[in-house]
């Protein structure tokens, strides 16, 4: 016997659809902009490039919706800048924003390193400190990209750790917006055993269950990143005048790019 659906059974089949649909939209909306934001984060799309929606939907294969959703999304985290009549670019932070973000960073970075100083566990201890020898044999490897990733990784677990998602989410926004500086701070191998040793530095005092020895640590390694980030702007900006490049930056998403080496 053929058993006929009811009125509400049939009215729930009917909404069932596009709430899957839309369910399956905001999946890869999400993934899409993951993607594009770790693309900003590794430095493979550098502040100025023009993110091309076709190219992109082309590249992920996803159609253009999807792509420009998840452009809306990277512009309310501070990541890009739609421009009318002209497309969407790589967000360029001034060095006087940057300046700010280290300061309100060195403020939350403090109050994670109290708190963990008081509550981190013996597994959450031997976590960051299995971080911190990745990133000294990256140091020792002189690879630079690979100990770019894992500083990134380091600070992110120390402040999940912390236990407050606010507190993460703000973190993390402010932390892609500080990409490029952190990247062209590290970008001198020289300075790469100097920042090992500050995290190792930090991992110590949290492991010494002193809070405010585990504060100043983690305050000041981002003060001397707030410094080391003035320092190599100005020599940036410096070495431009002596020779500014003879072609502007990349227009289009995936047009070819040399190497540029920072001093």
């Amino acid at each position: 016997m053929r058993t006929v659906p009811t009125a509400s059974a049939a009215a729930a089949s009917a909404s069932a659809a596009p709430t899957i649909a839309l369910l399956q939209s905001s999946s890869l909306t999400s993934v899409v902009q993951q993607e594009i934001e770790r693309r900003i984060v590794q430095g493979e799309l550098v502040p100025g490039d023009k993110l091309n929606e076709a190219a992109l939907a082309d590249a992920l294969g996803v159609s253009r919706g999807p792509v420009r959703e998840a452009f809306r999304m990277l512009e309310e985290a501070g990541l890009v800048r739609q421009e009318k009549n002209r497309g969407v670019f790589v967000r360029q932070i001034p060095l006087d924003e940057a300046e700010e973000i280290f300061d309100l960073r060195a403020m939350m970075d403090e109050a994670v390193g109290r708190q963990l100083a008081l509550h981190i566990t013996p597994e959450q201890l031997r976590q960051v400190r299995a971080r911190v020898d990745a990133m000294e044999r990256a140091v020792k490897a002189g690879d630079a990209d690979s100990y770019h990733l894992l500083n990134l990784d380091f600070h992110d677990t120390l402040v999940a750790f912390a236990g407050n998602r606010k507190l993460t989410a703000l973190y993390r926004r402010l932390i892609n917006e500080l990409s490029l500086f952190r990247r062209m701070n590290l970008a001198d191998s020289a300075m790469l055993p100097l920042s090992a040793s500050e995290h190792r530095a930090i991992v110590k005092a949290i492991a010494s269950g002193d809070a405010d020895a585990a504060g100043r640590a983690m305050r000041q390694h981002v003060l001397d990143s707030k410094q080391r980030t003035q320092l190599n702007n100005t020599r940036h900006h410096a070495g431009a005048h002596v020779a500014k490049p003879a072609n502007p930056p990349s227009a289009t998403l995936f047009a070819p790019r040399k190497k540029v080496t920072h001093a």
